[in-house]
């Protein structure tokens, strides 16, 4: 049996896909950067070797997988072309692995790591499924029929995947780095949907999916009464959401998610959809949406004296709104803050305006520096550009975070794509140790 090692390996994407493989009972190592990163808990319970970067680590009788951030000079890509042992990139590893099972791909440009995760619970519910999710946690199961996976649109990397299935959740301009144009995105999922092999499931109340063209068919759900999953009667608690599914005008079914925000019922709807177009019956979707916990990084909550502390991965003006309007739907009353840390610079100019507007929904900003990309240069920008557009915003900085206590009984929202995680736990040392 083939045995892999993964250059890169605490990438999120990385670390999900060795953790499929080792469940699968294939011999997995891979090797990375020596910093700690979130992602590498599940490989060391797992067991799977994680080695520092060495062109030592390459031998005979390994295929390596590389990961999309590393060049074709990094020393173990190199050792490997030299010794004969074959290289393959992630995303092209991964659509080879997808057709092996009924596959179902997960992309668009904000939601997918959140729908991923809760069509895989759900689906496991009713099948043997294994999954892919972009927050870096991954599962093979053995027999397994469905293969659930993130598919990521940057640099037009999910056309290496030929899916049975495919769910768009919408189409927006982001990666501005590497897609010219909302047209230029819109273009690249017209090119996924025609690799689509039996139906395609997308959300019709986005400005840009009815358009799309595909030789399968194409079932919308959304809130408008011209998809053909709609979501009516819906009621918003301090406990999650509530809603009615009605299929093309008739009754389902009643469902609840203990999750915040309207974003969250149509990712719910996306996986109602393609779960009814499998056959998985009312009773077990509603039974396995209510115990869904959540994926990492999304709205990730602890309390820490009176204030309630959320960790969101949210780095796109749309989905700092979604953030923001879940956690004033679950905590009504209470003083929201945003701790935002801009991801790279070219984000940063791109949407200075509208990060400036969803910002301004919460009662307090404060801003980290931006977090450039190995992909870009430091561009002339700062963070004090996008600090003019907020009337009363601050800057943080690590050693002066004991300023949020002021804030008490608040929500403190922690977004970001970078290392924002940074700051929470200097936090959370500052007021452990008054």
């Amino acid at each position: 049996m083939t045995a892999y090692h993964f250059v890169g390996i605490k990438g999120t994407g990385m670390s999900a896909l060795a953790q499929v493989l080792h469940d699968l009972g294939y011999t997995v190592q891979g090797s990375d950067v020596e910093k700690w990163f979130f992602t590498q808990k599940a490989l060391e319970e797992r067991g799977i070797p994680v080695l520092p970067f060495s062109k030592d680590n390459i031998r005979p009788g390994y295929t390596v997988i590389a990961g999309n951030a590393f060049p074709d000079t990094h020393e173990e890509i190199e050792a490997a072309r030299q010794l004969g042992v074959p290289v393959i990139r992630y995303h092209r590893f991964l659509g080879q692995l997808a057709g092996k099972f009924t596959s179902i791909a997960v992309t668009g440009s904000h939601g997918k790591t959140t729908t991923t995760g809760l069509l895989a619970h759900v689906m496991q519910g009713a099948h043997p499924t294994s999954y892919l999710i972009g927050d870096g946690t991954g599962k093979g199961e053995p027999g397994s029929k469905y293969f659930v996976f993130e598919a990521c649109e940057y640099r037009r990397h999910f056309l290496s995947y030929f899916p049975d299935y495919a769910i768009m959740t919408n189409i927006d301009f982001d990666h501005p780095d590497y897609f010219a144009n909302v047209d230029d995105v819109f273009s690249a999922f017209q090119q996924m949907a025609n690799q689509v092999k039996k139906a395609i499931v997308a959300c019709g109340d986005d400005p840009y999916l009815p358009n799309i063209q595909a030789k399968v068919p194409i079932l919308f759900y959304g809130f408008g009464e011209e998809n053909d999953f709609q979501a009516r009667n819906i009621v918003k608690t301090t406990e999650g959401m509530a809603f009615d599914v009605f299929v093309r005008n008739t009754f389902f079914a009643s469902f609840a998610i203990p999750r915040f925000g309207t974003h969250n019922v149509l990712n719910a709807l996306a996986v109602i959809a393609l779960c009814h177009y499998e056959g998985v019956d009312a009773g077990t979707i509603a039974k396995r949406l209510q115990t869904f916990q959540g994926v990492k990084r999304r709205f990730s909550e602890k309390t820490v004296g009176r204030q309630v502390l959320i960790d969101d991965y949210a780095h796109h003006p749309r989905e700092i709104t979604a953030t923001l309007e879940a956690a004033r739907q679950k905590y009504p009353g209470r003083e929201v803050v945003a701790i935002f840390q801009p991801h790279t610079y070219t984000r940063t100019q791109t949407f200075l305006r509208e990060f400036a507007e969803s910002l301004l929904q919460a009662d307090h900003v404060y801003l980290c520096d931006i977090f450039g990309s190995a992909r870009e240069h430091e561009g002339k920008l700062t963070i004090r550009d996008l600090q003019a557009q907020i009337p009363r915003s601050q800057l943080l900085e690590e050693q002066n975070v004991a300023v949020l206590k002021q804030h008490q009984d608040a929500v403190l929202v922690f977004m970001g794509a970078g290392d924002i995680q940074k700051f929470q736990q200097a936090y959370e040392r500052a007021v452990l140790s008054a």
